[in-house]
């Protein structure tokens, strides 16, 4: 069970009797931590069934805890603590044998990946009202691999972006050669959204092209080359219930189907072998280069064939491996009208600034919120209402701030809850408390003492909070700038002063959150005394009243 839970990013906290309790999400938040906990749930549930032949009974309940992050649970010490572990406890004494039930945050997390049945709410010891209740039946896809969306809404302040990625497919064959087009942006921003529309696009037309898509994982067990193991499967049609003699024969005739010479259709079939999970990575040392030649000759035999189009999602997560790969693709690619979509957070660009750079077929296309006009009409079109009331359509616009993914989340709980004012949708919370686990520790410090002081802050503030050199903030600033997590403004209302602004008020909010409770009366001090030193107190009243 430990394998089955660690497998997914989870951590088992303590064994209580028969009990075990894991815990995802602490000490560092992942966006879809409730996924991986019913999918490791899943995967309890078989292996106890397969293995062990005893029966379950498996809980999944989401919610804030109180979270030791200096304890250490394989010395029996308590991790977190709260009344969602409560319940999830309670939740567990109430789910039947072999069963999986899930709280209400867990649910409306997770509805989309996972399947389920409704189940009679759960009477709960300390609980004024019954705690309802899902029971998990399974996944709907494997993880990695997104369900098929479909989009009933028109495409909105991508249509520039849209004619760019299609022109650069035209521009793959015209000159039969390879084109690089990565698409940067926030979570959420449409990254996804335009890669359906380029398929689309591409149905619509009159030409055959072969699309292989593949994405990088953020966890888990030979995952380096992930991506192009997808879509080497797909290419050969090899299903995840294959035997390894059985994926193994579609492998080898898939890659004699493009290939003619026995003698090169073995050599890179035995080099696609570990992307496909029937061999030995062998993609070390001296071994690479022959690797990275093989997979380059098999891409481009599919090339040769019809034009192809390559896509790698979430290269943020990519291995240097991977990313060096695609590098080397696109620059040792000739005569195949090949085009290469690459999707990723901005976090790339901090690890690999020089990205794309030196070549004359990249580009890179940065994805900016959408403007209110436009996030006006996507909410009309996902709630089918041509009118609103002004203070729902201003509070929907603000909390989605030009964000596509974070206006149909909060149109969703609109939907449901009728209100504006709830809490953040857990699926918006949980990915911008990702992004901020994923900082160096200095920069997620720095960001919540900006949270501190407010939307907007200066580098002064920050300085005083922290104890920090101007010098050093201001370098951590521009670092949080390029991760387009917070922006500088081009005239400050501070003399002497940078001012910098949140990119989105909600990432102010979820760093604000994060801080311990225990520490926030001190920082709150520091920044009124900040506030206090630039004179003219009455003037500052209100700010130093909500620090004070």
């Amino acid at each position: 069970m430990r394998a089955d839970i660690e497998r997914f990013g989870g951590t088992v906290e303590k064994f209580i009797g028969d009990a075990v309790m894991a815990v995802f999400g602490a000490p560092v938040a992942h966006e879809d931590d409730p996924e991986r906990a019913v999918r490791a749930a899943l995967a309890v549930r078989e292996t106890a069934l397969e293995d062990g032949g005893f029966q379950v009974r498996v809980a999944v309940n989401t919610g804030e805890a109180l979270v030791a992050l200096g304890a250490h649970p394989a010395e029996g010490e308590a991790m977190v603590a709260g009344d969602v572990v409560n319940t999830a406890a309670r939740l567990q004494s109430a789910a039947p044998a072999n069963g999986i039930l899930v709280g209400e945050q867990t649910y409306r997390a997770t509805d989309r990946a996972i399947e389920y049945r409704d189940h009679q709410s759960v009477q709960a010891k300390g609980k004024a009202a019954p705690v309802v209740a899902w029971e998990a039946v399974q996944a709907r896809s494997r993880f990695g691999v997104d369900v098929a969306r479909s989009y009933n809404t028109p495409l909105v302040g991508r249509e520039q972006e849209l004619e760019l990625l299609v022109a650069a497919l035209a521009r793959s064959q015209d000159e039969r050669a390879p084109q690089l087009v990565t698409l940067v942006g926030v979570p959420g921003i449409g990254k996804s959204r335009l890669l359906a529309e380029l398929l689309g696009a591409i149905d619509r037309g009159d030409q055959l092209v072969t699309w292989r898509q593949g994405r990088s994982l953020p966890y888990g067990e030979g995952v380096s080359y992930w991506a192009l193991g997808e879509m080497v499967k797909a290419q050969a049609g090899i299903l995840e219930t294959d035997a390894p003699d059985e994926a193994a024969a579609k492998l080898g005739d898939a890659v004699r189907r493009l290939l003619s010479d026995s003698t090169e259709s073995t050599w890179i079939e035995s080099h696609l072998k570990p992307l496909a999970g029937i061999g030995a990575d062998e993609t070390t040392g001296d071994r690479r280069g022959e690797a990275f030649a093989a997979w380059r000759r098999f891409f481009e035999a599919l090339g040769e064939q019809r034009p192809l189009v390559l896509v790698f999602e979430d290269l943020h997560w990519a291995d240097d491996g991977l990313l060096d790969f695609v590098d080397h693709l696109v620059d040792w690619l000739s005569d195949v009208p090949v085009l290469v979509v690459a999707t990723a957070r901005p976090e790339l660009l901090s690890r690999r600034p020089a990205w794309g750079g030196g070549k004359a077929n990249a580009a890179i296309v940065s994805l900016s919120p959408l403007s209110d006009d436009e996030t006006a009409r996507l909410v009309h079109a996902l709630l089918e209402q041509s009118v609103l009331p002004a203070e729902v359509q201003s509070a929907l616009l603000e909390r989605a701030g030009g964000n596509p993914l974070y206006a149909e989340e909060f149109v969703r709980m609109f939907g449901e809850r009728g209100r504006t004012d709830a809490d953040l949708p857990e699926s918006v919370q949980g990915i911008i408390a990702a992004r901020l686990d994923g900082l160096p520790g200095e920069d997620k410090e720095l960001l919540q003492d900006a949270a501190v002081v407010g939307k907007v802050f200066w580098s002064g503030a920050l300085a005083e909070i922290g104890h920090r050199e101007r010098s050093v903030v201001e370098d951590r600033l521009h670092a949080l700038e390029r991760r387009e997590l917070v922006r500088r403004e081009r005239r400050s209302s501070v003399a002497g002063e940078s001012e910098y602004a949140f990119r989105h008020l909600l990432v102010r909010d979820v760093a604000y959150g994060a801080i311990p409770r225990a520490t926030r009366a001190e920082r709150h001090r520091r920044a009124a005394e900040w506030i206090e030193a630039l004179g003219r107190p009455e003037d500052h009243a209100d700010l130093l009243a909500h620090h004070y």
